[in-house]
Formats: structure tokens, C-alpha cells, sequence
């Protein structure tokens, strides 16, 4: 029975996977710093392989450089040992809902959803710190190597701050900001499908070193834009140089696979075809036929239907040749006006047009709204005169983001969430547009503190909502009362609509640290390590923990049962059984295998005896031969 390894994957060891399937020649054993033999890299053999192309030395080439890049490299792919704890108490419909709301680090939580959502998610949108100087920046910590990296995320007494103010007076500004940005960005785009897209808001302060650091991650080939949206309507009289005006969306795709979609027409749009001469091909509208430059072969005249000629206009000529002209003229592709004696035109029905036109690279504020509509919103949403946040983006803005770029069933993500305003646009989106888009969202519980001029406002709307003083409180309620207020003004829809979310908590490991560092325990003790197991988990607890090493879907439904007087899971019917009780029994193990389960999973220390134990494999064979036994 093979037993689960309770931590994130190591991709490092993965990309030495990839390597060996290209260049097994290249993969070799060594030893490393303990002594153990572990799968390597042979780097003059790689060198050999690849002499016509390596870049070695100090050489001159085209990159993106900075004081800590390794380290964030490093960070990227470090393994963690953390889990996912659930908190039904602040879920809201935590059994149906198919949204999930992580509160911790995003870092750790991109490393937790790596196997689980690998290639899942349609649609990333993020509002990442702007580094402006006085916004707060995460501190990974990344003075260290892989090994301490793993070691230090397992401690008990890792609660510190993980947040630091990143001032221009710091002489490490720009690196720092980029440390932060590029391993969260290199696991994001793993959990991109090949049709997947993100959506960065970012202002002029760190732009040109986002779109190199996208550039490196996602390829320059997959840049798609840099959307220009208004975020502001009047002039700032006290502005120093320039009114600021503007911010940008990035948008990079995971692959050539991943096309940005249109927007609706409106009615406007829709209004300019008509049939005035009842043309059996239904609707059209007249375009122009002509070019504003001078091509000899397309100067010539045009005979109209009264017998007028018509030539194009000094300095310019007719858009296509005489031949492709007669060809329009014979199929009534021209229209000569109601009265048949107007310049020609070219008829273009609805018929042979997308129904949805692309979207511009410039949103005005008419269109998406501003930072200060986003800040009304937000204020009457908590039923106050003042917002929690200062400038949250419109909901406008990101319904914009989902119109384009997702479609119904698609995993969407902001673990960068903040206020909640992209959840809040995928719950009215869904409404509108009678989709069902899944949001996954993560937010750090960042401590707000009264006497703090730019937390103020949010602290005290926690203190009224008798929650705790943190960011991510905010959130949660920013969710809950939009999905109420959608829900009032939406009701035909509200039987398909999710307006719930399943609360998950990154915490340390389920298990105790003895699992994690054998060596360390003392002979004295060890009838104490007996369960590997923390004893203040939860079987719930444990579940999650399986999910997320399984890589199961996290949002799905789950069931519990009682069997032989037993608490066991079912997850999406039969997709995993989990039984975490003491004194599991041959009976027990023979009724769950009998479901025939894709997997099972049992606590090791839980067996009645160890007969049962070894039983376990054997009635499985025997009953279940398909199932995937492990043990925790």
C-alpha cells in the first residue's frame, strides 16, 4: 500500500523529468549535501547536446536580470509542506457551491493547486500590488536554499507578518517587487489551460519590468495586449507634471490555442442594418468602396442604374479592380441609394458578419466605469458612506474581463483578490449572461490596523461586522453581500445561480513534524509519535489533505456515511472513500470496497489489528481491483 506524500509537488525534480524524456543521456546520480544518491543533471553532457545553441559565460544576450532572481526561481519551485484546512463556518453554501475561497498566501496556495487545477483554469485576473511606495509587498524570504525553504514552512511558529512596505528609499525597489511577482506568475501559468488567458491591472510604475517578466514566463509570441482603461473622469488639479488618467490590463495567453472573444453588439450596432430594398439575403448595411490613395488600375468608371458614371474622387480609387467591381455589380452587391443616383456603396448583410466584434485596446470609463464607481460600489454594498478600500476597481471592468475571455463551466482565479471585486463580477456576469463560471479566490489575512490611516476605514468595518481585524474578512463579506443583492435583483435566475463559496485555510501540515524530520525525535519519545497525525486535526481536515494530494477537484460535492459504525467519506459519489476512524476492521474495509471506489484512503495508525492492515491490499484485489489504496 503506497503511502501519501503530503507535500506540494517538487518541480525541480519535475523539470528533471522533462529533461530525462528529451536527454536521458544527460540525466546521471549524485550525491547531494546529506550523502543520499539522488537523480542529477549532467551539465557538460546537456552543453554537448545542445553546443550549437547554449548561451554560456558572460556572453551578451537579450534577458531580464536582477538581484534575487535565482532565489525567486528557487521559490517557484520549492516544495512546501502545508495543507488546506476547511472552515465550514465561514463558507456559505460549503456542500453545493462550486467556488473556493483560499485565505493564506497566494504562493502556498498556488503550490497547493498545482495538481489539482494543472491546466484547469480558462481565466486568471489579478490587481497585484503596484509597488507606488507605499503599498505593502510579500516577503518570501528567499535568502536560503530548497532544502531550509521546506524546513521553515513546516514550523509551528511560522505566524509571522508576511508582509513588508516596500519604500522607493529601499535600494532593492524594483528587485523586490519583481521577486514577489515572478514565482507566482511561473506557477500560475501552470494552472492555464492551453486556452487559457491572464488579465494583470498595472500602472506605470512597474509595467515595462511586468510585460519582460511575462515576456520570460509566457513567451513575447503569447502577448495579446495592453489594454488602456480610464480609471478617472475630471483632471487632478494638483498633479505635477500629468493628470494621471489611465491604468493597463496585461493580457498574455497560454498557447496559440487561447483566442480572446468578442463583445455582444449592441443595439446601436445591431440598428444600422436594413433592407430597404428587399433583398432576399436579408439585412444589410453600406460600407465605403473607396480608398484614400491613387491606384491606377482601380481608377475607372462606374455605371449606375439611371446611367450615371461615377469616378473616384481626386486622390483616391476604388477599392478593388474592375473585374472584382463588375463581379460586386451583378450580384446587387452596390447600392446606388433609394433614388439610384448616389455613389456607390458596398452592401454588407448581417448574415456574413460575427455576431460578436472584437474588443478595442482602449476602455473608456462610459464603457467599464472608474475607480470612483468602483468605490460607491463597494461603499453601498456595507451599507456605509465610506468604502472599506480606497479605489477598487469597478465591477464594470472585470464583467469586461469575463465577457471575452471565459464561457460557461470555465475555472476562473484572482489570488490577488483584495476587495472581492472579481468574484463580484463573475456571480453578476453569471447572471447576466446565464453562465455558470467557477471563481477560485485567494487572499492573505493581512492584519488592518485602526491607527493605520490606509486601514482604518476596513478595520472598522470588521469591528462592525464582528469579525476579525485581517483583509481577507473583507472579502468574504464583499462576496456574501453581493451575491445577496444579485440574488434580489436577478431572481429568475437564482435557482442556477452559486453565490456560495467553500472557505479553505492554509495551515501547517496535518502531520506532526516527526514525519517531516525522523531524525530529530528522541528515543525517550518515541511511543509518543506513535499517530503521525496533529492531534487538534480534524477528519475533515484530513480529507482535504488527500484531496489536494490526490489532485481531486476541491469544490466537489462531498458525503459522509456511517458503515460499521464508522464516519467515511464519499467525494462526487464514488471518485474517493476515506475512513480516518480508529478501528477500522476487515468488515469495514469489505463494505467500502464493495462501492468500488477510484481510490481509498485509510489512517495508517487506525487499523484494529495489524491483520487488518495487511488484509486491506488483498480484499481490494479481490473485490476492487481498480481501486487506488493509500494510507496516510
Amino acid at each position: 500500500m503506497e503511502k501519501l506524500k503530503l507535500h506540494t509537488p517538487d518541480l525541480t525534480a519535475q523539470n528533471i523529468d522533462k529533461l530525462a524524456q528529451l536527454f536521458p543521456d544527460c540525466v546521471t546520480e549524485a550525491r547531494d549535501e546529506q550523502g543520499r544518491v539522488t537523480q542529477a543533471i549532467d551539465f557538460d553532457q546537456l552543453r554537448q547536446e545542445l553546443s550549437g545553441s547554449i548561451v554560456e559565460g558572460p556572453r551578451e544576450r537579450y534577458h531580464l536580470d536582477w538581484p534575487g532572481k535565482r532565489e525567486a526561481i528557487l521559490a517557484a519551485n520549492a516544495p512546501i509542506a502545508k495543507t488546506l484546512r476547511p472552515c465550514r463556518a465561514e463558507s456559505v453554501d460549503f456542500d453545493t457551491t462550486k467556488n473556493l475561497f483560499i485565505e493564506g498566501d497566494n504562493l502556498d496556495a498556488l503550490k497547493l493547486l498545482q495538481e489539482t487545477y494543472l491546466g484547469k483554469v480558462k481565466l486568471i485576473y489579478i490587481d497585484p500590488p503596484y509597488n507606488t511606495g507605499n503599498d505593502f509587498l510579500y516577503d518570501d524570504d528567499f535568502a536560503e536554499d530548497r532544502e531550509a525553504f521546506l524546513l521553515r514552512s513546516n514550523q509551528k511558529d511560522e505566524s509571522g507578518n508576511r508582509m513588508v512596505a516596500n519604500t522607493e528609499a529601499n535600494g532593492r525597489f524594483h528587485s523586490d517587487w519583481l521577486c514577489m511577482i515572478y514565482p507566482r506568475l511561473k506557477l500560475a501559468r501552470n494552472l492555464l489551460s492551453d486556452e487559457g488567458l491572464i488579465f494583470i491591472s498595472i500602472d506605470d510604475h512597474e509595467q515595462d519590468n511586468l510585460r519582460r517578466v511575462c515576456d520570460e514566463i509566457f513567451g513575447s509570441q503569447n502577448f495579446v495586449a495592453n489594454v488602456i482603461w480610464q480609471k478617472k473622469y475630471s483632471t487632478k488639479a494638483d498633479s505635477k507634471d500629468f493628470s494621471e488618467s489611465h491604468e493597463y490590463l496585461t493580457c498574455y495567453r497560454k498557447s496559440e490555442q487561447a483566442l480572446v472573444g468578442g463583445l455582444e453588439r449592441s443595439e446601436e450596432q445591431e440598428g444600422i442594418y436594413k433592407n430597404p430594398d428587399a433583398d432576399p439575403r436579408g439585412v444589410w448595411t453600406s460600407d465605403n468602396l473607396l480608398r484614400t490613395e491613387e491606384r491606377e488600375y482601380a481608377i475607372y468608371p462606374i455605371t449606375g442604374p439611371k446611367g450615371s458614371e461615377f469616378l473616384p474622387p481626386k486622390g483616391s480609387s476604388w477599392r478593388y479592380n474592375k473585374e472584382k467591381m463588375a463581379e460586386l455589380k451583378a450580384d446587387n452587391r452596390l447600392w446606388f441609394g433609394e433614388d439610384g443616383a448616389g455613389r456607390p456603396r458596398l452592401k454588407r448583410f448581417r448574415s456574413e458578419v460575427r455576431n460578436r466584434i472584437p474588443s478595442q485596446t482602449i476602455w473608456g470609463f462610459e464603457q467599464v466605469g472608474h475607480t470612483d464607481e468602483g468605490t460607491k460600489e463597494l461603499a453601498k454594498l456595507f451599507g456605509n458612506t465610506q468604502s472599506p478600500f480606497p479605489n477598487p476597481k469597478p465591477v464594470r471592468l472585470l464583467q469586461r474581463v469575463l465577457e471575452i475571455a471565459s464561457f460557461n463551466g470555465d475555472i476562473v482565479m484572482d489570488f490577488f483578490a483584495g476587495s472581492g471585486t472579481f468574484a463580484h463580477a463573475v456571480i453578476k456576469q453569471n447572471a447576466e449572461d446565464q453562465l455558470q463560471r467557477r471563481f477560485i479566490l485567494v487572499q492573505i489575512p493581512q492584519d488592518l490596523d485602526k491607527s493605520n490611516k490606509t486601514d482604518k476605514a476596513a478595520a472598522e468595518c470588521c469591528e462592525l461586522l464582528g469579525k476579525r481585524a485581517v483583509i481577507s474578512e473583507i472579502t468574504k463579506a464583499r462576496v456574501v453581500f453581493a451575491g445577496k443583492q444579485v440574488k434580489d435583483n436577478a431572481p429568475l435566475v437564482v435557482s442556477s445561480l452559486d453565490i456560495g463559496f467553500r472557505v479553505l485555510k492554509i495551515d501547517t501540515s496535518n502531520m506532526r513534524d516527526v514525519y517531516y524530520a525522523p531524525d530529530a525525535v528522541e528515543q525517550g519519545s518515541l511511543l509518543a509519535q506513535v499517530d503521525n497525525i496533529r492531534p487538534d486535526r480534524t477528519p475533515e481536515d484530513l480529507l482535504f489533505h488527500v484531496l489536494v494530494d490526490q489532485g481531486v477537484d476541491l469544490a466537489l460535492p462531498i458525503a459522509e456515511e456511517t458503515i460499521t459504525g464508522k464516519k467515511v467519506f464519499f467525494v462526487d459519489g464514488n471518485a474517493l472513500a476515506a475512513c480516518f476512524d480508529d478501528g477500522i476492521t476487515d468488515e469495514l474495509v469489505k463494505e467500502i470496497a464493495k462501492r468500488q471506489p477510484l481510490k481509498a484512503v485509510f489512517r495508517d495508525a487506525n487499523y484494529g489489528s495489524d491483520s487488518v492492515k495487511i488484509n486491506v491490499d488483498q480484499i481490494f484485489r479481490l473485490l476492487s481491483p481498480e481501486t487506488e489504496v493509500r494510507s496516510l
